[in-house]
């Protein structure tokens, strides 16, 4: 993790470091000016000051300052703000090792878009972090002749779908459960999949994954589907409209789809207007729901497409 390490200011990289070697399992660093640094891992929340070092409990914490901003902006930007600015109109950008970094500030507008974002008061590093093997119980479940089902990975926000699906998208472009390797198109538009840096994939995606990164869903679906003749559509929060179109599209193409989506529990599946949709016109042969367990351990539940519980 030496490359978010370095993109601090020194004297701030022993809690950093401390966070790596401490087994706190870091995900998140939120860095707010006039506020404690806080960073959230395994166990909670975490705070550091030179005095106490890593700690837990927010009284004595380290306030970050705006001169501290500034210096981790320009490390970050290796001194070119200018040359982050298209992907700071997104709201992030992406830094060496595929840790992506969330800009809070004022938003400047033009025509009722951002433009980009000014005075940065708030930054989320969130740590690129592979779980290898995660989805290897669960693509069998997935599995149909020799491709998969079409499949969709469900569950609350931030219980873990995006590190599902990356690792689902590594077994079947390498191949897994007497599947040969799949030719899989990610589109990645948020970088949280693949983790690209200049356009190369920081995580192991297998050999026969193309990823389109940074780019609008439901246009990078029809993209692939035109360019990279993908056997499986990979995609990540599908949501709008747009996305649903375009994965019907995708799906009359008799490409596969292997797509995430927000849900709070398996039963709402019937009150989404597109997923009732599917359902009924089967659509999807597979539902993989994510959950929280006991001590917060991730487990997983595999539903056929008319929600009958296979595991």
């Amino acid at each position: 993790m030496e490359e978010i390490i370095q993109a601090f200011p020194g004297a701030f990289r022993p809690f950093c470091r401390a966070l790596f070697e401490s087994g706190a399992e870091p995900e998140e660093i939120r860095l707010r000016v006039g506020q404690p640094v806080m960073a959230l891992g395994k166990g909670g929340e975490y705070f550091w000051s030179p005095a106490k070092g890593l700690f837990q409990g927010r009284a004595g914490g380290y306030v970050w300052k705006d001169a501290d901003m500034k210096d981790t902006l320009a490390r970050m930007s290796q001194y070119s703000m200018y040359a982050l600015e298209e992907e700071i109109r997104g709201g992030f950008f992406t830094i060496r090792g595929g840790h992506r970094i969330g800009v809070a500030g004022k938003a400047v507008c033009e025509k009722g878009r951002v433009a980009t974002i000014r005075n940065v008061c708030g930054l989320n590093v969130r740590i690129a972090r592979q779980k290898k093997g995660c989805a290897s119980q669960a693509v069998p479940w997935l599995v149909s002749g020799g491709s998969i089902y079409n499949t969709l990975i469900l569950s609350p926000p931030g219980v873990g779908k995006t590190t599902m699906l990356r690792d689902c998208i590594r077994l079947l472009s390498e191949g897994a459960c007497g599947l040969c390797g799949q030719k899989v198109g990610l589109v990645d538009e948020r970088s949280e999949v693949a983790a690209c840096y200049l356009g190369v994939p920081q995580n192991d995606l297998g050999c026969r994954t193309d990823v389109l990164d940074a780019c609008p869903k439901a246009e990078g679906m029809r993209l692939l589907l035109r360019s990279m003749s993908p056997q499986i559509l990979a995609v990540d929060e599908l949501g709008s409209r747009e996305d649903c179109q375009a994965v019907e599209e995708a799906l009359h193409c008799g490409c596969k789809i292997l797509g995430t989506m927000h849900l709070g529990e398996i039963g709402e599946l019937r009150e989404k207007a597109y997923l009732s949709q599917w359902m009924e016109r089967g659509f999807f042969g597979r539902f993989v729901f994510l959950r929280l367990g006991a001590g917060g351990k991730r487990e997983f539940s595999v539903y056929d497409g008319g929600l009958g519980k296979l595991c």
